[in-house]
């Protein structure tokens, strides 16, 4: 038993496993730590064999004819030896080791660590020591089916190893069939990425559709420069020009719902005097006035304060007047012709779908893709999870401190700014 088990990797393994031997790796007769830099496995103090001698364990899906057919001794030691790793640092680790190919696969792992563990005496794929000492005489046919592999024993394993590093070594030509099966393996490889690897990424972006798509309105916002030269355009007649100008007024669209916080009854005072009145007070001044029912258009004027800059100043510091039209339904919104979508800048909404039924886009995920969305609530509301994937922003009012109305409608006029001046901006008055 002792000389067969000297003379069989597999066997001589399985010993080391059972007695809890150590388990050494040396390379050039030094003692190393590393699997990768070592050149033989010391399995005891006797024996020291070359990480790549070839064993009987057979690779699943071949003849088993060929000693590319079977794991070498590495491969199977490396199972053990990492037989409690996940699947991902498994492979990862033999990679590292030098096993790209030719390790043995994560669901055989288990079988082949419980054999040498000697939970198992057999194993299917293990070919019998019977089959690799076959003592037939030559010439004699062999049996179809018989799985034979050249037994190779310590010494020649090293008298192997020892000629392979001499200069006259012969020029390795891969197998075709191996080749293919390589290229075939590659593809179904999974690259093992982590945090750092996916930011710094290997693609080369190009953006010249994006590039495309803006030049024109980059275009038209160099022509709408101060100093800019001006470009000669035909001239037309004054109901041309009215209609033009007219055209030019951005749209902003509210609820029509009569529980909305912004109705057609206070949004006037709210975005044009900066102080909100609830919407039943408003309604009953309105009354009160002669105005029982809502306009169904209305026009509001706004100031637009100048950007800040020493380099340009400008003939009005005050800003120019900007006109917007605000209406709550599809029906107003038709008035303003066919292109009135385009002119939509904003959408304030009270986180009900039902209100984009009769909407361009009425799904919220497309129409605020297109247009400035705002979800106006009272400051003490909790959050409301139906606007989370709606890409829109919060516009807090507070019930009762009226002096800070000022600064969320100066925030609610800074978010259309900047939002028309990056989409829209020929909506905007130069």
């Amino acid at each position: 038993m002792s000389s067969t088990m000297d003379s069989d990797p597999l066997l001589a393994l399985r010993h080391a496993i059972k007695t809890k031997s150590s388990i050494t790796y040396v390379a050039n007769s030094e003692p190393t730590a590393s699997l990768l830099a070592a050149s033989h496995i010391v399995l005891s103090p006797t024996i020291s064999l070359p990480k790549s001698i070839i064993t009987r364990y057979s690779k699943p899906g071949t003849s088993a004819s060929s000693p590319s057919d079977f794991f070498t001794l590495e491969a199977v030691y490396l199972a053990w030896l990492l037989r409690d790793a996940p699947v991902a640092e498994y492979m990862k680790q033999a990679r590292d080791n030098g096993l790209a190919v030719g390790f043995v696969s994560v669901t055989e792992r288990k079988s082949i660590v419980e054999w040498l563990e000697g939970k198992v005496h057999d194993l299917k794929r293990i070919v019998s020591l019977a089959a690799a000492e076959s003592t037939t005489p030559p010439g004699t046919p062999t049996h179809p089916g018989a799985a034979t592999i050249p037994l190779i024993t310590p010494k020649r394993a090293a008298h192997a190893a020892d000629t392979t590093t001499t200069p006259s070594k012969r020029r390795y030509v891969a197998d075709q069939q191996d080749v293919e099966v390589v290229k075939r393996i590659k593809q179904n490889e999974v690259e093992l990425r982590d945090r750092n690897t996916i930011l710094r990424g290997t693609k080369t972006n190009n953006f010249s559709a994006l590039r495309a798509t803006y030049s024109e309105k980059l275009k038209k916002l160099k022509e709408t420069k101060p100093g800019a030269a001006s470009v000669p355009v035909p001239t037309a007649g004054p109901p041309m020009q009215s209609r033009k100008a007219k055209n030019l007024y951005p749209i902003i669209m509210i609820s029509s719902s009569p529980t909305a916080l912004i109705t057609m009854h206070n949004v006037k005072r709210f975005l044009q005097e900066s102080l909100f009145e609830s919407s039943s007070a408003a309604r009953e001044r309105a009354a009160a006035a002669g105005n029982s029912r809502a306009e169904d258009v209305i026009h509001i004027d706004r100031r637009r304060v100048p950007p800040s800059s020493s380099s340009q100043p400008t003939s009005t510091p005050r800003g120019d007047i900007q006109r917007y039209f605000v209406v709550d339904s599809t029906d107003a919104l038709q008035k303003f012709g066919a292109d009135a979508w385009e002119r939509v800048v904003c959408v304030m909404t009270t986180g009900q779908a039902w209100q984009f039924r009769p909407y361009r886009w009425s799904e919220p995920r497309a129409l605020f893709h297109h247009v400035k969305g705002v979800y106006v609530s009272w400051a003490n509301d909790p959050p409301n999870t139906k606007i989370k994937d709606w890409n829109v922003t919060e516009l807090k009012i507070d019930p009762h401190r009226r002096h800070i109305d000022k600064s969320v409608v100066a925030h609610f006029w800074q978010l259309i700014d900047d939002w028309t001046i990056t989409n829209k901006p020929w909506l905007i008055k130069s």
